[in-house]
């Protein structure tokens, strides 16, 4: 059973700007912290960004400032606005279930998707 679909990612300059969407099932959007996790090429994911079900926000040194999190509980999505993109911000991003703050290590309790490829030239 699919649970985590992202979307919107694409191919963008620096400076530029993104907007992810995960669409999730309702159970889980419900009962978890949420959060962006994006995963470089060879590297291991990171959790970028997280959302408690209050709303409450909480990003990564790396990204504070220029992401934004967000989410629709009646659509049952999570958003990542994303702005003045960097060439490091490159990679596939998902979203998963996540700890509040944001903290390393983090592992999502859901089975993953298939992410959204972002990639930022200089």
């Amino acid at each position: 059973q699919v649970q985590l679909v992202e979307s919107g990612g694409g191919l963008v300059q620096a400076g530029g700007s993104l907007r992810l969407s995960c669409s999730a099932s309702r159970i889980i959007l419900s009962l978890n912290n949420m959060g962006w996790y994006r995963q470089a090429l060879g590297k291991e994911r990171e959790l970028v960004a997280s959302i408690t079900t209050g709303g409450r926000t909480d990003y990564a040194e790396s990204v504070k400032g220029r992401f934004t999190i967000s989410k629709d509980d009646a659509r049952s999505l999570v958003y990542l606005q994303m702005n003045s993109l960097k060439p490091e911000d490159t990679g596939v991003y998902y979203c998963n279930t996540a700890t509040f703050p944001v903290r390393p290590g983090s592992r999502g309790l859901a089975s993953w998707g298939q992410g959204t490829q972002v990639t930022v030239s200089s």
